[in-house]
């Protein structure tokens, strides 16, 4: 199962949407955004890919009272787990946060395969020896909003546990056109 893995959108719908739209064209069955995504409109640009979203918040919240609301909207397949999420994919034990440090530290414990985090605005993929004596692999994907830093997302392949970091292609007029929708 291949998963597109996003954070730090910070209202960028078109960036988000050339992501997430490229990553489903690869293969991608689902979406984890590891926080920042701001105002839960923005999940509007990614909604009609169909595609499941697995999401915390981070520092930069937004209105949590609307992204509930949104995410008990069962056609939407928003899965909003607050400041933290566990969840199995293809029978790989997933845990999401918004803080590299936090991630680290949940890496460490053994408990998960793979630890997504946001925040740091640059892409990192390592591998994290645990208390357990296995490995965990910890992921950053970058800012897909291009915050001061260049637009990434992971492409990642839960079967084969590899991933990789992907540069968001330019949004298209379609992107453009499916933010200045959402945008009302």
């Amino acid at each position: 199962m291949k998963i597109c893995i996003v954070s730090d959108s910070h209202d960028r719908r078109d960036r988000l949407a050339a992501a997430v739209a490229e990553a489903k064209a690869l293969g991608a069955q689902a979406v984890i955004h590891c926080g920042d995504l701001i105002a839960p409109s923005t999940l509007h640009a990614i909604i009609p890919l169909g595609l499941p979203i697995h999401l915390v918040h981070g520092n930069n919240q937004g209105d949590l009272f609307h992204l509930v609301k949104l995410a008990h909207k069962s056609e939407n397949h928003v899965h909003y787990y607050g400041q933290d999420g566990s969840f199995t994919l293809a029978g790989k034990r997933i845990f999401i946060v918004h803080y590299p440090h936090y991630a680290k530290a949940m890496a460490l414990t053994g408990d998960y395969d793979l630890v997504c985090n946001g925040h740091e605005h640059r892409a990192v993929i390592e591998r994290i020896m645990n208390i357990k004596g296995g490995e965990t692999l910890r992921v950053d994907p970058g800012t897909v909003g291009g915050v001061s830093a260049p637009a990434t997302y992971v492409l990642g392949d839960l079967v084969k546990m590899e991933f990789g970091v992907r540069r968001v292609p330019e949004p298209t007029d379609e992107h453009v056109a499916t933010r200045q929708a959402a945008a009302g």
